[in-house]
């Protein structure tokens, strides 16, 4: 039996699935927490041990391939010339490749910012700025900055094609890591983040992996860590939704990852307008997207949440009497905690109701209407994802909660303005074994088998997901 092991480094958690690459069938999963501080191997053999307990302890693996996302996953800075153009394009480049973007800045970096750079540089900087032939002289600008900086990350420069020799000079001489790749806006308003998002990639099996503290991982595993969490979960997502050496995928999607620090959705679909008279503006759109909201966690971001939905808001999605104030600021120390009364457990899902319902309406697009003397018209900003079929929701919060359904349900009908351009009428799907990150780690080296087994770990079923609820009128939408 043809056997794959894949390792997902969390922050919290090390998880473990063993897949039958034959049958593309589920064998056995474990967990253990991340020994990130000591040595990373422990935690990780404590979960193999569980596996090879359930599966016999002579038991082979022909592939073994990890991600990671622990101490704090991959952070990244983008740096560009306009907000809403060459910036917003690095910031598309660094969260497709399963980073977190912990700053963006804009035209000429002031020594102001460039000391709050010093301060939290990241893992890596994304700098980009001007169109192939266009301006030159803000990037030269921000190169020299960070020349004389104490900055020791490595720099990706992937801006004006034109000065980008001049810039990789400037900064080699001062003894900084650059890496060159292709611009992410060569023109206006055309995007082209694939190239800069496999040199983060790159970047990060090289260098990231060894200030994480992986390296002694590596050993156990092929070809090294592939790839952050992040993005092993966009790749997953991208396989179930557009399959695979023929094999069918099931069509457009959206992702929906509830975590502790953040909250990530992930959509695969073009998003083009499905209203007549209606304008895009903004940069295109990629159709693998990906957003975070580090404001929208569960234990490490729970304040955080707490500020930026209020205490009506989340009083209001939980439906219990409790008090906030006293359990919540609990939350971000004690990473491990798990509801234990029934009022906790009603806290935990007004939370992810709360986080899911605000995530999704950052990430989908919006219309604006106007009239002209010729009728009324719309303005589209971001995806028109209203046709999507299908939300899939993975991720432990729903894995663990009774009735997932619930959760998906309450954060649509109560985002639910024509204006916002989520899912209508989405069948909500259920990554049941949690294992999306694994499809996409596994669909590396065996797409069609990661398919089969992404398939086969989803829960189809109407009633895994539909509830009434909390004894409402409402009803989870489950088909077109």
């Amino acid at each position: 039996m043809a056997r794959a092991l894949l390792i997902d480094f969390g922050s919290t958690y090390t998880k473990v699935v063993a897949v039958d690459m034959k049958e593309g069938t589920l064998l056995a999963t474990a967990t253990a927490l991340t020994t990130i501080g000591t040595d990373i191997t422990r935690g990780m053999e404590e979960a193999v041990a569980k596996i090879k307990l359930q599966l016999g302890r002579g038991c082979n693996f022909q592939h073994k391939l990890a991600c990671s996302s622990a101490a704090g996953g991959l952070g990244m800075i983008a740096i560009g010339l306009v907000p809403d153009f060459t910036v917003e394009a690095a910031r598309r480049a660094a969260l497709g490749a399963g980073a977190r973007v912990l700053g963006a800045y804009a035209y000429e970096l002031t020594l102001a910012e460039l000391s709050q750079l010093e301060k939290e540089p990241g893992d890596i900087i994304l700098l980009a700025g001007g169109t192939d032939g266009g301006d030159r002289k803000v990037l030269l600008h921000n190169a020299r900055l960070l020349a004389r900086s104490r900055i020791s990350v490595p720099v990706i420069l992937a801006g004006n094609k034109v000065v980008v020799p001049e810039a990789a000079r400037i900064l080699g001489e001062s003894g900084k890591e650059v890496r060159i790749t292709e611009n992410v806006m060569p023109e206006l308003g055309e995007l082209n983040i694939e190239p800069a998002r496999e040199t983060i990639r790159q970047v990060f099996m090289e260098k990231i992996v060894e200030a994480k503290g992986l390296r002694r991982a590596e050993a156990f595993v092929d070809g090294g860590i592939l790839m952050p969490t992040p993005a092993a979960v966009l790749a997953g997502a991208r396989l179930l939704a557009d399959g695979a050496s023929g094999e069918g995928g099931i069509g457009e999607l959206m992702v929906i990852d509830v975590g502790g620090a953040t909250t990530d959705v992930h959509s695969v679909a073009a998003g083009r307008p499905t209203r007549t008279r209606t304008i895009v503006r903004g940069l295109p759109e990629p159709r693998a997207k990906r957003t975070v909201e580090g404001d929208l966690g569960l234990r490490v971001s729970a304040l955080s949440l707490l500020e930026s939905a209020g205490k009506e808001q989340l009083l209001r999605n939980t439906d219990a009497n409790i008090d906030l104030e006293v359990l919540i600021p609990r939350l971000p120390t004690e990473l491990g905690w798990l509801p234990g009364t029934p009022a906790e457990r009603a806290l935990e899902r007004g939370m992810a109701v709360t986080a899911v319902e605000k995530a999704v309406r950052r990430h989908v697009g919006t219309l604006k209407e106007f009239c002209t003397p010729t009728g009324q018209y719309f303005i589209q900003e971001g995806k028109d994802l209203t046709a999507v079929r299908y939300v899939l929701a993975t991720g432990g919060i729903f894995v663990h909660l009774e009735n997932p359904g619930e959760i998906l349900a309450r954060a649509f009908v109560q985002n639910q303005n024509p204006l916002i351009l989520q899912p209508t009428s989405p069948q909500f799907l259920l990554d049941r074994d949690y294992v999306l990150w694994a499809a996409g780690l596994l669909g590396e080296i065996a797409p069609v088998q990661a398919l089969h087994f992404l398939k086969n770990s989803i829960d189809w079923r109407k009633e895994a997901m539909a509830r009434d609820c909390h004894g409402s009128d409402m009803k989870i939408p489950l088909t077109n």
